[in-house]
């Protein structure tokens, strides 16, 4: 797959999916921009990104901060003239019973960066998107099929990307433009880390344990989410809008989590 001459836009992209979706469509030709909020990773993926093509437009943003996420798309335009993908992968995870008492402020921190950040991007993006006929596509997760103990905010922001996806591809279908979902199952980040689900250093551990909970008994890798993400970015899914891509090795064919 070429993106020659495509311009794209990874949130997320300090680490992770994001950044190894950054990487692969510098690898494939694409202008990237990438956004975070931790200027020392960010420069690390920039230099990896400049290593296989041209050097990114790095921005330093909290997507689920409303005014520092109106500058990302104009920025974007602004240095490259024009947006052909938007990928919108900025995600954290918070656990939370039901019954904290400060649920509120989990939720509400959840909801901004996973799912709020998500339609404000895409409608500041979408008029830039219908201009180049380009696409959007969502970073999700198996948890909007299951739930689990003290993931209810994490688990809600995601089905709620889901929807959210089918809604905005019937929308813009009309303009030529696809919206697509990618959800994946446990993949070797360091969300664990740095959402405080898994202590310092225990990230590893932390998805060791989860192969089991696979049918595969592997935990998926970020280079594989990124080539998934790639495919529904190009030509080749073409004829694919709406629609939710599961890669989880198996985690939804397991009964128990």
């Amino acid at each position: 797959m070429s993106f020659s001459g495509k311009v794209v836009l990874v949130t997320g992209a300090s680490s992770g999916i994001g950044a190894a979706t950054a990487i692969l469509f510098a690898k494939e030709g694409a202008r990237v921009t990438i956004v975070g909020r931790n200027e020392n990773k960010l420069s690390n993926v920039a230099q990896q990104c400049a290593a296989h093509g041209a050097a990114p437009l790095v921005i330093r943003a909290d997507v689920a901060n409303e005014e520092e996420a109106k500058t990302i798309v104009k920025k974007t335009v602004d240095h490259f003239g024009q947006l052909d993908i938007l990928v919108n992968n900025a995600g954290i995870a918070k656990l939370a019973p039901v019954t904290d008492p400060n649920i509120l402020q989990t939720y509400d921190l959840v909801m901004k960066t996973n799912l709020r950040s998500v339609v404000q991007l895409t409608n500041l993006a979408a008029p830039h998107l219908v201009a180049t006929k380009g696409n959007i596509v969502n970073v999700s997760s198996v948890a909007s099929y299951r739930v689990a103990a003290n993931f209810m905010s994490y688990s809600v922001s995601k089905i709620g990307i889901d929807h959210f996806t089918r809604c905005a591809a019937l929308e813009l279908a009309a303009s030529g433009v696809r919206v697509n979902s990618v959800n994946p199952g446990p993949v070797r980040t360091d969300i664990g880390e740095n959402s405080g689900i898994a202590q310092p250093g225990q990230g590893d551990a932390m998805w060791d344990q989860w192969k089991s909970r696979t049918a595969l008994n592997r935990v998926g890798e970020s280079e594989e989410i990124a080539d998934l993400i790639a495919f529904l970015a190009s030509d080749k899914a073409r004829s694919i809008t709406g629609s939710i891509y599961v890669s989880d090795n198996g985690t939804l064919l397991k009964t128990n989590l």
